[in-house]
């Protein structure tokens, strides 16, 4: 069963997101210190229990501090948001007591233990990164930061007032397991290092998700060069080639070929593509072969990228402006973008 779910998720979007509708927590942006909540660790210390009383104990300890999650983790997993029934937690106890799964997972809280060097780089990381954020746009809400394991599924789970991540897709570009199932372009993103950029791009998306009805590739370029931009600004020293996810030679072939690769995209009528497959062709971590045969994946990452710095230059907006501006076609033009 696990390796089948494994198959049916390795191609989805690396964030699953679910309706927000907090309020702004009341804190200023000197207090912001986060720390992950070990859901991950609790789960774990039920599913590695023995039958008994004590298992019961744990289970209702994880049912009483972590609702949200678990119906979370329930709709990711098992497609159901019923969590008060003997089904869902066998279910669940199954799920991850398969051998392959709860080995992935015991190496996870190895890796991932508290207050590992890891885990503290990776708090220091997200306190940083959401207090500028929260400077950028102090109207912004908080969430609460958990960890999980999907079995390699999703990244990230974004909810209300909720971030959790799942670090058993964050073991390191050379994690065994990984080969089985994965790309190599797939693996040099699943590292520690990723983890927290990975976070706050998620969060950033939810707080400002895409509106677009219509889908077009101008308008995806325009929100995630928006997206990236911010984070570019809020004081982690993000460059935008780390968090377009591509390696420095990467980057330097998508900076060498960007006037070709804006001429491939206007003359093949691209800009202005509303098809799902084409646009989404140009956010795929996978080489873009469709643009040159040795060329980087995620270009429209790239591309949207540099018309957002260049706007940004040209207009000299805020970030809250630019990220509330939904107009790409006006991004474009006064970016005067002509590579």
């Amino acid at each position: 069963m696990f390796i089948k779910r494994l198959w049916v998720f390795i191609l989805l979007t690396t964030c699953t997101f679910y309706g927000c509708n907090s309020k702004t927590f009341g804190t200023s942006n000197d207090s912001i210190d986060i720390r992950m909540n070990r859901f991950d660790a609790a789960l774990f210390r039920w599913i590695d229990s023995g039958a008994g009383a004590d298992k019961s104990l744990l289970l209702q300890e994880i049912i009483d501090e972590y609702p949200q999650l678990l119906g979370l983790l329930g709709k990711t997993l098992f497609q159901t948001n019923i969590i008060d029934s003997t089904e869902f937690f066998a279910r669940m106890e199954t799920y991850y007591s398969e051998p392959t799964l709860k080995s992935l997972y015991s190496d996870a809280l190895a890796l991932y233990s508290t207050h590992s060097p890891v885990v503290e780089l990776v708090e220091k990381e997200l306190s940083r990164g959401f207090i500028g954020l929260k400077t950028l746009f102090p109207a912004m809400q908080l969430p609460a930061v958990y960890v999980h394991i999907s079995g390699l599924q999703q990244n990230m789970i974004v909810a209300d007032s909720l971030l959790s991540i799942s670090i058993d897709r964050y073991m390191g570009a050379d994690y065994p397991l990984y080969k089985n199932f994965f790309y190599d372009y797939q693996c040099k993103n699943m590292a520690p290092e990723r983890l927290a950029i990975d976070g706050l791009y998620a969060w950033l998306m939810s707080e400002f998700p895409f509106k677009d009805n219509e889908g077009a590739l101008l308008e995806r370029m325009i929100y995630e060069g928006k997206i990236a931009y911010v984070l570019t600004q809020i004081g982690n020293d993000y460059s935008a080639q780390k968090i377009s996810s591509l390696t420095e030679s990467e980057y330097q072939w998508c900076q060498k070929h960007e006037a070709a690769i804006w001429k491939t995209l206007i003359e093949r009528k691209h800009l202005y593509a509303t098809e799902a497959i084409t646009v989404s062709r140009y956010f795929q971590s996978a080489p873009s072969t469709f643009i040159a045969a040795d060329a980087p994946g995620n270009i429209g990452n790239f591309t949207g990228y540099q018309i957002v710095s260049r706007y940004m230059k040209q207009t000299k907006s805020s970030c809250k402006d630019l990220i509330i501006n939904n107009n790409a076609q006006e991004i474009l033009k006064k970016s005067k973008y002509k590579p």
